[in-house]
């Protein structure tokens, strides 16, 4: 089933857990602590207040800065697009936004890729044509697929398990954040 698809599927805690798994991968743009989201997470587990923990989010992290940084301002952008209401009709519309934002910023990090956003192969990926998608971009759509079979297929208790491919996720980028810092930082580069 294509990503399409399972966003179109998923109930109201998959569409939440989907794009906080988005946003949570691509944290490392944003400098914020790992755990910056955590109670989001447990928010989504138990029920509790979305929208307070949603405003402790924002104001830990603070406004964007990065204007010359497109992939953490994407990044920023997922964060500060979140609805505080979480129902169904306020979260698809975010969780499909992130998704293709999420893509976007693994496009654009990838030293594979030209580093274009090529919204054209995202959307065919995210509709299921994954042949012309750079490695760091497929695996970020088998990472967002993958959250979304998870809580389909096990409700609440999916969470965990969303909650390990996003951490993966969010390492991997991490690690390509942190080489392209190097070779910035290289003399004669």
């Amino acid at each position: 089933m294509s990503l399409v698809e399972l966003i179109a599927q998923a109930d109201e805690r998959g569409l939440a857990a989907s794009g906080l798994a988005c946003l949570d991968r691509c944290l490392p743009l944003l400098g914020g602590d790992d755990e910056l989201l955590r109670p989001l997470w447990a928010s989504l587990a138990d029920g509790s207040d979305w929208a307070g923990r949603l405003e402790e989010a924002r104001g830990a992290l603070g406004p964007a800065v990065s204007a010359g940084d497109e992939a953490a301002l994407l990044a920023h952008r997922m964060l500060e697009s979140a609805p505080a209401e979480r129902t169904a009709g306020a979260v698809r519309p975010w969780a499909d936004a992130c998704s293709v934002a999420s893509l976007r910023i693994h496009r654009l990090l990838d030293p594979a890729a030209d580093g274009g956003s090529a919204p054209d192969g995202l959307h065919a990926g995210r509709a299921g044509d994954t042949a012309d998608l750079p490695p760091l971009v497929a695996a970020e759509l088998r990472r967002q697929a993958a959250v979304l079979e998870l809580l389909a297929g096990h409700g609440a208790q999916g969470l965990r398990g969303a909650l390990e491919v996003s951490v993966e996720g969010r390492r991997v980028l991490r690690a390509v954040v942190s080489r392209r810092a190097r070779s910035a930082a290289e003399p004669g580069e």
